[in-house]
């Protein structure tokens, strides 16, 4: 039997993802797809108001009066999460009502609002949970049943790995998929093989269409004044002491937060592929619903 807290957890992450999901993003999966997955039906004959793209050029001279293409789209996606499950994830300083504890909470919100908004949708949606290796793979269903499964999975999985391979999560989904899928990346993106995802999220956006959702805690780019304090790197073990009442130490952390930012920002837009960063202390339903719009804005202009 599962324990009382944790269902309590689980419905209070489900009630979370479910309400942003049925309030802000009502329609927005298919509009940020659209493109993809268009078959030719038939033509037909040009009526006014028409788009001219769609005029069929060999059909139109060869009947000698405008004739346009007809497709219809295939609507059903395949919507694949890729969530970051890796130690540094169970970090959190957010504190209130409406923040989430850690950002792997954080993720686990965000990727069931996107899980309910494409089964909505009629979509079947997927996941891919990593750390240092593929930890956990959730087959695309269409169901609510299946979110709240897939949620289940996100909270209670025990991870083997506790560093950060996005090569290894990337891989899998190519592998796997050689249809285009629609898939978002959920992570911190703290991988030390800058190389290696570099080259993997590039390839991924060339068969994929991908998004970078970056899951971000204020405490780290702020470091509070709190005296000498032993800081410790979830992922690696690493120990270190720091004198956080130094303003040369709190600057200097901060002036490394903002040059990895940039550095991650730079290696988004090279790859072409839309990036949103998801603080745990910050309101971030409006946001992903306008980076959404955006992204479905850029994929067909």
């Amino acid at each position: 039997m599962l324990p009382t807290d944790y269902l309590k957890r689980l419905r209070l992450v489900e009630v979370r993802a479910r309400l942003v999901s049925e309030q802000l993003m009502g329609g927005r999966m298919a509009s940020v797809f659209k493109g993809r997955g268009m078959d030719f039906a038939d033509v037909r004959e040009y009526v006014p108001g028409d788009d001219v793209r769609r005029i069929d050029w060999n059909v139109t001279a060869r009947l000698r009066k405008p004739f346009i293409k007809r497709h219809v789209e295939e609507r059903e996606l395949v919507v694949m999460l890729l969530v970051d499950l890796s130690a540094s994830g169970h970090f959190g300083t957010a504190s209130g009502d409406t923040a989430a504890e850690t950002m792997r909470e954080q993720a686990a919100i965000l990727a069931g609002a996107l899980a309910f908004s494409a089964v909505r949708d009629g979509d079947r949606v997927g996941a891919i949970l990593f750390t240092d290796r593929v930890e956990r793979y959730v087959p695309p269903r269409k169901t609510r049943s299946h979110v709240t499964r897939l949620l289940h999975e996100l909270l209670s999985v025990v991870p083997a790995g506790r560093g950060t391979s996005l090569t290894a999560g990337l891989n899998f989904l190519n592998n796997l998929y050689r249809r285009p899928t629609l898939s978002f990346v959920l992570s911190d993106f703290h991988d030390p093989d800058t190389e290696s995802w570099t080259r993997a999220v590039k390839s991924t956006n060339r068969r994929h269409e991908l998004m970078a959702l970056r899951m971000t805690d204020r405490r780290e780019t702020e470091l509070p004044d709190v005296g000498w304090a032993l800081l410790q790197d979830a992922e690696t073990g690493e120990v270190m002491e720091v004198d956080t009442s130094d303003p040369a130490v709190r600057e200097g952390w901060s002036k490394q937060a903002a040059g990895r930012n940039a550095e991650l920002l730079a290696t988004f837009r090279s790859g072409r592929v839309p990036e949103l960063e998801v603080r745990t202390d910050q309101p971030w339903a409006q946001r992903l619903q306008r980076f959404l719009d955006g992204a479905a804005r850029r994929r067909i202009a």
